[in-house]
């Protein structure tokens, strides 16, 4: 007979509990996994936020841009999941809703950017499913090294700013940008942004 081992897995509550909030941790099928950046990732991350930060101040909008929050999310299969967006767009009333809570919303928050990394099949495929089970409006993935597969850039493979936007039947609908496509957006319709100024931050 073999023993095995079952490991509990953890609810977004107890993770919430669990993950110090200086690093950079999401829950994924009841575990916690540390999610780890270049540098070059994180300057394609804050270039996007302080553009976002920028219109925000410029038209005085009601958003506050974090890449601390937690957003929960649920699996086709029902699987809660704890995603922090390497950037994400907020309606400030909701944030504001309860500032002694920790960094977590349950609600969809306006526009979630994920920057491609190793793990770039969850931005494409897992992170897409939840973020548009639960509502997100704009969700971009910023693929600045090209490493998707050629299914989602084509060949040659090119990088690519992907914007999707939810349809009114709440399904995403896909428009990809390329080096000096000026990227369009829902929530900032104002923003000049060509994708190669993101990618090349």
């Amino acid at each position: 007979m073999i023993a095995t081992t079952v490991t509990q897995k953890l609810t977004f509550d107890q993770f919430l509990g669990e993950c110090p909030e200086d690093k950079r941790y999401e829950l994924v099928n009841g575990e916690i996994v540390e999610m780890n950046a270049t540098r070059n990732h994180d300057d394609v991350a804050d270039f996007s936020a302080d553009s976002f930060k920028y219109e925000i101040q410029r038209l005085s909008l009601n958003y506050v841009v974090k890449n601390t929050a937690i957003v929960r999310t649920v699996t086709q299969s029902g699987i809660v999941q704890g995603r922090r967006p390497d950037v994400s767009v907020i309606d400030r009333d909701l944030w504001r809703s309860n500032r002694s809570a920790y960094s977590a919303l349950r609600e969809p928050i306006q526009l979630a950017v994920e920057v491609t990394s190793t793990n770039w099949d969850d931005d494409y495929i897992d992170k897409l499913d939840e973020y548009q089970r639960l509502g997100i409006p704009e969700y971009w993935i910023i693929d600045y090294l090209a490493i998707g597969s050629r299914d989602f850039l084509g060949n040659p493979k090119i990088p690519t700013v992907f914007v999707y936007l939810l349809d009114a039947e709440g399904n995403y609908q896909k428009t990809a940008f390329q080096g000096v496509d000026r990227i369009v957006s829902r929530t900032f319709p104002e923003l000049m942004l060509r994708a190669e100024e993101v990618m090349n931050a």
